[in-house]
């Protein structure tokens, strides 16, 4: 099990620059089990290790693997345009989480800043690959809310595959489910730009409203509310690649 100086520990977690935590510990401000810690280089085994910095609580994480429930109006870039981040809805921790120019979370793939749904964060590069990447087939399920009534021809066309402006390969749904007069339960097993919207366009309808609820086996949970966060446990990382 990893052992590690307090100051230490609290870097790798988001807490400032080792200067910081170590004056974050000089301060008084770190407490583990009720002891409130005086010296930066005590050492602890951190992994299971829980603690509070400035009365809230935190546990250990050795990487970061969380969901978010994105709200409308947030775009998925560290520096938006129009609209706000959604890293804003993070806790700074997490948010400078390692240090240096790659700090931080990452979304795993992005939404429109319309578009609502479950999204991935993580600072595991591999893991937001795989999860990322084409070739591993994750499928995503997308519910829609058409501005014109959805037709069994257009749905015929989603799974048998449209072409879309920027490639001549057709793009498929892996599922398409007609769930009401103007919705649609869609499910896709590649990310391209738009897609969701590029595809309605291309059979002759327009989407109006778009919402992401589950990536593998995940499904976006009913109690994380719009902007809302949470980890994920060993178990939703299991369903996700299940």
């Amino acid at each position: 099990m990893p052992i590690h100086a307090i100051e230490d520990i609290l870097f790798s977690q988001g807490f400032g620059t080792r200067r910081v935590c170590a004056g974050l510990v000089q301060q008084g401000l770190v407490d583990i089990e009720g002891r409130t810690l005086d010296d930066p280089a005590e050492a602890f085994e951190a992994t299971g290790l829980s603690f509070t910095v400035q009365g809230k609580p935190w546990a250990y994480q050795a990487q970061a693997y969380l969901m978010l429930h994105k709200p409308a109006g947030h775009e998925c870039s560290q520096k938006p345009g129009a609209w706000p981040s959604i890293y804003t809805l993070l806790p700074g921790p997490i948010r400078q989480r390692g240090g240096g120019a790659a700090a931080g979370v990452q979304a795993v793939g992005r939404l429109d800043q319309d578009t609502t749904g479950l999204l991935l964060l993580s600072d595991d590069g591999k893991f937001i690959h795989r999860m990322s990447s084409p070739r591993h087939h994750v499928p995503k399920v997308y519910e829609l809310v058409t501005k014109h009534p959805v037709t069994p021809a257009q749905v015929s066309r989603l799974l048998a595959g449209v072409v879309l402006d920027d490639d001549p390969k057709p793009v498929r749904a892996a599922a398409c489910e007609h769930t009401g007069e103007h919705h649609l339960r869609l499910t896709l097993t590649e990310g391209k730009y738009h897609q969701v919207k590029r595809m309605l366009a291309a059979v002759g309808n327009r989407v109006e409203q778009l919402h992401r609820s589950s990536i593998g086996g995940l499904v976006l949970p009913a109690d994380l509310a719009p902007g809302q966060w949470r980890w994920l446990s060993a178990a939703d990382l299991q369903s996700i690649s299940a």
